[in-house]
């Protein structure tokens, strides 16, 4: 089913840097007219060009030229015509004339018309910068409106422009230096609404400027909570003491989320789809920027633009959100989080004044790397390693793969290592409670997960030490661990790390930790299938019982995870996202029946949630009750497996 971007909560920005010669208005306007085409055969709904972009940023004294100014001011009408026919809403920027003043203004163009023109407040006038000489600062403006042609046109600093089609579109404006300001218009915008922060700009290039400029844009986009659309003159302007490179972006909440090429005389442009709903979001979640109010009093003012059917965003999405795409960025993060997990540990052993803990390893990826956590932690505080009690606890479905490796591994790594099979116990357990132990129900497994819950409990009683836990977040979402078992510990290093990222963690531990031997181990470790081995294995000895094949995909619910929680996203939204980047891997109706079973086991399984054992914060999403999550035991899921059960009506998506 088509959609569109209103409907998605998307807006498809564009920043242009616009083909120019200095104090030529007539072919800057053709210029514009053609990037406007380009950016509406791309779909975009809002573009932005540079400040005085008609005349050009360098014409020095030509400003006091009434002829520029008159054919400046001409070419509104007609550059809010043509963006008219193709849907589009603009923002050019141009010198004009006020109560006696000149002004250096950016114009929003829409519909047709002028809809507001708004004034820069901060000039700069020092080193290369004369703009003083020229311009007044939008302090000086002594009236609310300014004549354009025929028309008034509303004038000031406090406009703001509504998008008709999504109420989360306020854009604000402000232009060049004042975004570089001490304190930028921007901020006020924000906080009387504005989710787009547009920019007009002539910001020369000189040594690592650009970095500089990057930054800036990156950071009042977070700081505003807001997307920040910067357009920046090119090298058509003068080059008598400067050269300008066209530097234009966009960003998101932070991130970078397209930028032009520099240093080109032909028009440029880039195109990104901006998420409203994401902004909508992060500011109900903020309570720091709901608590300050907007400074004076605002004028809004609505436009209405296009809104074509949304196919293939122009933005990336992460397939796995929480690991990064880069080896290098990922192998920085590894390092942190491994050094939280390890700080954690180390803290909570010493406010304890343990020195021996108990943790069961099965030769799984959690279980892994809580092993690697602790030996990490011991020595940071310089505790032999032999204080870790590792406890190897076979039962019906361990393979002799994932038990070798765990013993190899306790061995390589000098912790104890005790190996106490659960068989008898367990078979006498099912006597006692009337099971037969052949039928392989949930209580047949479960038994299993208890009695080695229960071993370590006594077993850490007896040593006088903690019980480590190993379950990491996408269980934990997921309810996929048994209730006062594996659910179950005195500290949770693997609590705030989802199973996609466990994977990573393991391997950069292999390759920047653990060497030699135990690397060898590591490596395997993270090729062998994902499992609670609770189940018999295979006549050949493997692992039957596999865990995504039931359960689903990790790398589809640690997607769902991020969307639905982090981000807050409602079903129809994620799955659109799921298609996005996952239309290759799995079939619509696939994406559908996983992310219901999501649904279904977030809001079910939240009873477990309610009384986790400590475990630290990793990420930016937490489910800890005491932190981050809270949530109802009895919630219903039926508003959201309602929405999901229409869309699978509207395509009429059957059972495979």
């Amino acid at each position: 089913m088509k959609t569109s971007c209103a409907v998605m909560g998307y807006l498809r920005l564009g920043v242009s840097t616009p083909a120019l010669r200095v104090a030529d208005v007539a072919f800057n306007t053709g210029e514009i007219l053609k990037v406007i085409d380009g950016l509406h055969e791309q779909g975009a709904q809002l573009a932005v060009f540079p400040e005085l972009c008609l005349t050009g940023y360098t014409c020095g004294d030509l400003f006091y030229q009434d002829l520029l100014l008159e054919r400046a001011a001409e070419a509104l009408p007609r550059i809010a015509a043509h963006a008219a026919e193709r849907n589009l809403a603009v923002v050019v920027g141009l010198p004009l004339r006020q109560g006696g003043f000149l002004f250096n203004c950016a114009a929003f163009l829409a519909e047709g018309r002028i809809l507001g023109l708004v004034p820069k407040t901060y000039l700069p006038n020092t080193n290369e910068f004369y703009e003083e000489r020229w311009f007044a600062s939008a302090r000086e403006a002594l009236a609310k409106e300014v004549r354009v042609g025929e028309h008034q046109v509303p004038f000031g600093t406090d406009l703001l422009f509504r998008w008709k089609r999504h109420p989360d579109c306020l854009v604000g404006v402000e232009i060049c230096e004042d975004l570089w300001s001490v304190q930028p218009p921007s901020c006020a915008q924000a906080l009387a609404g504005a989710t787009v922060l547009v920019n007009p700009s002539a910001s020369p290039e000189i040594l690592g400027k650009q970095d500089y400029r990057r930054a800036l844009v990156q950071s009042q986009s977070a700081r505003c909570l807001a997307a920040y659309a910067y357009a920046s003159a090119g090298s058509g302007e003068s080059s008598t003491d400067l050269v300008y490179a066209g530097h234009s972006l966009i960003a998101e909440n932070g991130q970078v989320l397209a930028e032009s090429e520099r240093f080109c005389f032909e028009s440029r442009w880039a195109v990104s789809d901006v998420d409203l709903l994401r902004l909508r979001q992060e500011r109900l979640r903020n309570n720091a920027f709901s608590a300050q109010l907007p400074p004076g009093t605002w004028r809004v003012v609505e436009f209405d633009s296009g809104d074509p059917p949304l196919g293939v965003l122009l933005r990336e999405v992460a397939a796995r959100p929480f690991v990064p795409s880069g080896e290098r960025e990922r192998s920085a993060r590894c390092r942190e989080i491994f050094a939280l997990q390890t700080t954690a540990l180390a803290t909570r052993l010493r406010h304890t004044g343990s020195r021996q803990v108990v943790i069961g390893i099965s030769g799984g990826l959690d279980s892994t790397l809580a092993l690697l956590v602790t030996a990490a932690a011991f020595d940071k505080l310089g505790m032999d390693r032999q204080g870790i009690l590792a406890l190897t606890l076979p039962g019906f479905g361990t393979t002799a793969r994932t038990r070798g490796n765990a013993e190899k591994l306790a061995e390589i790594l000098g912790v104890s290592l005790r190996v106490i099979s659960i068989d008898a116990a367990v078979r006498g357990h099912f006597k006692d409670i009337g099971h037969d132990g052949e039928t392989h129900d949930i209580t047949f497994e479960n038994a299993q997960a208890r009695e080695r819950t229960q071993i370590l409990m006594n077993v850490a009683n007896a040593v006088r030490g903690l019980v480590i836990g190993t379950g990491d977040l996408s269980e934990l979402a997921l309810g996929w661990c048994t209730y006062n078992a594996d659910h179950m510990s005195m500290y949770g290093v693997n609590a705030g790390v989802p199973k996609t990222l466990v994977r990573h963690l393991v391997e950069w531990c292999a390759q920047s930790e653990f060497s030699g031997a135990a690397a060898d181990i590591l490596h395997d470790i993270c090729a062998t299938p994902v499992s609670p081995e609770l189940l018999p294995p295979d006549a050949e000895g493997a692992i039957r019982q596999k865990t995504e094949e039931h359960l689903g995909p990790y790398l589809l619910h640690d997607f769902f995870l991020f969307q639905a929680v982090r981000m807050q996203f409602p079903p129809r939204r994620i799955l659109f996202l799921a298609e996005q980047v996952f239309a290759e891997q799995f079939r619509r109706a696939e994406l559908l029946e996983w992310l219901k079973t999501f649904y279904r086991r977030f809001f079910s399984q939240q009873f477990k949630r309610s009384c986790l054992p400590d475990g630290p914060k990793i990420g930016t999403l937490a489910l800890s009750p005491r932190g981050d999550w809270r949530m109802p035991s009895d919630a219903s899921a039926a508003l959201w497996l309602a929405e999901l059960e229409a869309l699978e009506a509207e395509n009429h998506i059957g059972p495979d």
